[in-house]
């Protein structure tokens, strides 16, 4: 079977992916740890989406692994955005989920520069606890929110601001009519990150794309309704 790479967020990690378990009866699971996140929290970090994807691309080369589908959250479908632009022969099938074309997030819960001034000022443990909080519609009160905080405090204070520097400067948008895996774009309804206008772009301009769209979410869908979060990729990926 075709191996299932899934690349996490800002501020995430490999250990965000549990309640997807079930889809490894689809597909082989490849849960990714980025530079500065996660279990990889003591590498360098990197500051630019190209060269989290170059990354990403070495260390699935390095493990025997040339064919793939690629999932990317967040921040994370930047980076499988312009894996595919690398490597677009070696992309099976590309799942875009809460993410969107533009590294500059137009009504974002609140601009990447004050997030990057708050960093600094707040620290990064209770930076990783607020930011992860918009994640979820019920905030802190979200059943998850325990789980994804402490993930997301691994991040050190040079992570966190490497990885919004790296959301800053990138724009996929020219490169999307290019884009020629199958692609299904995931989102939820109310997510604080990720309006629809930027999910409406990716949906728009990519050939040969697929939208579903999760009421009640916000912008961990994959915590708040791993069930249906896992139904759609299942099927979207299941090519029987």
């Amino acid at each position: 079977m075709i191996p299932l790479v899934l690349v996490h967020g800002f501020m995430g990690g490999s250990g965000q992916w549990e309640l997807q378990s079930p889809l490894a009866a689809t597909a082989p699971l490849i849960p990714v740890d980025l530079p500065g996140f996660g279990n990889n929290a003591d590498l360098t970090p990197i500051n630019s989406i190209g060269g989290f994807a170059d990354w990403v691309l070495k260390y699935l080369t390095g493990q025997g692994i040339e064919d793939f589908h690629l999932l990317g959250h967040s921040m994370g479908g930047m980076i499988v955005q312009e894996m595919v632009k690398r490597a677009p022969e070696r992309v099976n099938r590309l799942v875009l989920y809460g993410t969107g074309p533009l590294g500059v997030m137009p009504g974002r819960f609140e601009p990447i520069e004050t997030s990057m001034k708050r960093a600094v000022e707040d620290g990064p443990q209770a930076t990783a606890k607020r930011i992860s909080a918009t994640w979820f519609l019920d905030c802190e009160s979200a059943r998850e929110y325990p789980a994804c905080s402490a993930i997301a405090e691994q991040s050190s204070l040079e992570a966190i601001l490497a990885g919004l520097e790296a959301m800053r400067d990138w724009s996929g948008r020219d490169a999307l009519d290019a884009i020629r895996a199958e692609t299904l774009i995931l989102w939820g309804d109310k997510d604080r990150a990720y309006l629809w206008p930027q999910v409406e772009t990716l949906w728009s301009s990519i050939p040969n794309s697929h939208l579903a769209v999760v009421p009640g979410c916000s912008h961990a869908v994959h915590m708040e309704e791993p069930g249906l979060f896992n139904q759609f990729v299942a099927r979207f990926l299941d090519t029987r």
